[in-house]
């Protein structure tokens, strides 16, 4: 009895159902490992490299408009991808500006700085202050007397370029006003001459007016003459002469 027993779970698939947690308790391993290093990729952190600012574009390539002027070197970014060329890398900095930037601008670490001993590291640390440090410590800071300096000597030229831009206005003003000056006695003058023309024509008109008139009445007075002279005999009575006869 105890034999036959034992052949029936012997013959029973038992190693069968054993192998499938193993099956997927390994699946499941290899999602997460999968999952891990895709997060491992996508945090991959890099560093501006060169010794000028890097423009952050909005999107991978040259013609998309810049979001960012530039990032100094030595700026601490966190890539999250890169364009399908591996040209270009969507990037986040630690304090929040996101944009695309070169990936031949990206180095794995930061070089020696000149001065510092070859096992210097950048200076990481939790806090804003050693990520605002370390982002700013290739960066050469001016002297603020020099800077003042150039600001009062910017500001000076900029008055004078004012009060030059102030007399130009003045003179193109009075310029332009005295072309309207000139335009306007031009016409005056045209009109005074055409007035000058009408009045000389008028007394032209005048005079022939005049003239007609006193050869008119010279004409009437003559023939006015004519007619007393010729009427007034016969209206006087003549006297009859005494003769001897009477």
């Amino acid at each position: 009895m105890h034999t036959n027993a034992s052949r029936i779970l012997s013959s029973n698939p038992i190693p069968a159902l054993e192998k499938e947690p193993i099956l997927r308790f390994s699946v499941l391993l290899w999602l997460c490992s999968l999952v891990f290093s895709t997060v491992s990729m996508a945090a991959d952190v890099r560093y501006v490299g060169g010794q000028q600012s890097i423009p952050l574009s909005s999107g991978a390539g040259e013609d998309y408009p810049i979001v960012y002027r530039g990032l100094p070197p030595g700026t601490r970014l966190t890539v999250a991808r890169t364009s399908e060329d591996g040209l270009w890398a969507d990037i986040a900095t630690d304090s929040g500006i996101t944009g695309w930037i070169p990936t031949r601008n990206l180095v794995l670490e930061l070089a020696p700085q000149a001065g510092l001993p070859a096992t210097a590291k950048p200076v990481q640390g939790p806090g804003e202050a050693g990520i605002e440090l370390a982002s700013t410590m290739p960066v050469q800071v001016a002297d603020p007397a020099e800077l003042l300096s150039r600001i009062n000597t910017c500001d000076a030229e900029f008055n004078t370029v004012a009060q030059e831009l102030h007399q130009l206005k003045q003179v193109s003003g009075k310029a332009v006003q005295l072309d309207i000056d000139n335009q306007r006695l031009v016409e005056e003058s045209e009109n005074l001459r055409s007035n000058v023309e009408m009045l000389r024509a008028e007394n032209q008109r005048l005079l022939d007016n005049l003239d007609s008139e006193d050869f008119m009445n010279g004409a009437l007075a003559v023939l006015l003459g004519v007619v007393i002279a010729l009427v007034a005999p016969r209206l006087v009575p003549q006297r009859r002469k005494n003769s001897g006869w009477n």
